[in-house]
């Protein structure tokens, strides 16, 4: 997602990791990440996110890496008379699941902010859920544009997110495809928020850049067969597919393609961007979008995955770990403001939000700061290529 690697300058000190654990959830590493320390006063930030189903690996990546920045604040005593937690609700990446997900968390007068969710369908949920509470959330993975921005109006003022929108990826895509002398390309989205986005985005600037759609199909995330969709785009004689969705229907589907005669590249965004696309079935080639440069090019993305190693999570931190630890040490700098004069924890809600707005600092994945809808001001992305088995950074550039 962009060719100009960010020079990431202050690195997060490793801290002493081995902490108490009180959380509801395990998965390697302290489960809460609260260390106690004596303190009489309890915040929590809440984690949600798929722990569980297809995409749980991603999930369980991004709740580690909250666990990991709350472990940190707790070693260093960033807010002087609190004691943070990290509390984790599966949301199965379901929506309904999603909303009772944040009504349980919304329910517990510690909570102060969330990190979540993955999926912009879910988010769309939980987000009147969190308003209604007066509780931030930040997501490290939501690219659905309408999240922060219907007809120029910003729906949720509780609202941010640590990741660039689909408004952005889809057409990085685009020019990624045209610059290659890519011309003529089939679409094929899941019909979720995220997928079909994503595609409407990436179509409007391919044709814009005087690419041609030769087929836009739809799929179900409950499919497995894709030889009919497959029949459709063929005769338009596509040079690639593009496809919105995420990885455990575009892995058979890549195989799929060619083994139905049509051995051209796949393309998606940052959903297929997992080592599960390649076992699934994804190919020599096929490409996927994904935000930020790679974790382990800059000098902070390496000293994050160390910490993240050193804490013993059984999880990777995934292609969302270090925008899920940016989003919690987001919440964390404006807890700094909010907790300071705050008698509990629920009473810092409101302030909490406000604060937010104004949040800078120099995080993992670069600067992390907002704009007045919410939106990360880091438009840095990355196109990666399936090579030797793997993903590996072809281009990463500043859209």
């Amino acid at each position: 997602m962009r060719s100009t690697l960010i020079k990431v300058g202050v690195p997060v000190v490793v801290g002493a990791l081995a902490l108490s654990a009180c959380g509801s959830r395990s998965g390697g590493g302290s489960s809460s990440g609260s260390s106690g320390g004596g303190s009489s006063k309890v915040a929590t930030i809440g984690v949600t996110a798929p722990f569980s189903g297809d995409l749980s690996a991603v999930g369980l990546g991004i709740e580690n890496s909250v666990k990991l920045a709350v472990q940190q604040a707790n070693a260093k005593k960033t807010i002087p008379g609190w004691t943070l937690k990290a509390e984790a609700v599966d949301d199965q990446g379901k929506p309904e699941v999603g909303t009772n997900a944040a009504t349980k968390l919304a329910g517990d007068s510690t909570v102060v902010g969330v990190v979540g969710n993955l999926n912009s369908s879910v988010s769309t949920s939980t987000q009147p859920v969190f308003a209604k509470a007066n509780i931030v959330q930040v997501s490290p993975a939501n690219t659905g544009v309408a999240l922060t921005n219907v007809n120029g109006k910003r729906p949720y003022d509780t609202y941010f997110r640590t990741c660039t929108t689909d408004a952005i990826q889809g057409p990085f895509a685009a020019k990624y495809l045209i610059s290659q002398g890519i011309r003529k390309v089939a679409t094929i989205n899941d019909q979720k928020t995220y997928g079909a986005g994503l595609t409407k985005a990436f179509e409007t600037e391919f044709k814009k850049e005087g690419g041609t759609i030769t087929a836009s199909q739809t799929i179900t995330d409950a499919q497995t067969n894709y030889s009919s969709v497959i029949s459709q785009i063929k005769p338009g004689a596509p040079q690639a597919l593009y496809y919105g969705g995420e990885y455990p229907q575009a892995g058979p589907l890549s195989k799929q393609l060619a083994q139905g005669g049509l051995s051209i590249p796949v393309m998606g965004g940052d959903g297929i961007y997992d080592p599960k696309y390649i076992a699934l079935g994804g190919r020599a080639n096929d490409l996927a979008t994904s935000v930020g440069a790679p974790t382990d090019s800059t000098a902070a993305g390496k000293s994050f995955l160390a910490q993240y190693k050193a804490a013993g999570f059984s999880n990777e931190a995934g292609g969302y770990g270090a925008y899920a630890f940016d989003a919690a040490n987001a919440i964390i700098e404006a807890l700094k403001t909010s907790l300071k004069d705050a008698k509990t924890a629920q009473d810092a809600r409101a302030a909490t939000v406000k604060a937010m707005a104004n949040v800078s600092f120099t995080g993992v994945t670069g600067k992390v700061a907002f704009d007045s809808f919410g939106d990360t001001t880091n438009k840095v992305l990355t196109v990666y290529k399936v090579t030797g088995g793997a993903w590996v950074a072809a281009k990463t550039d500043t859209f």
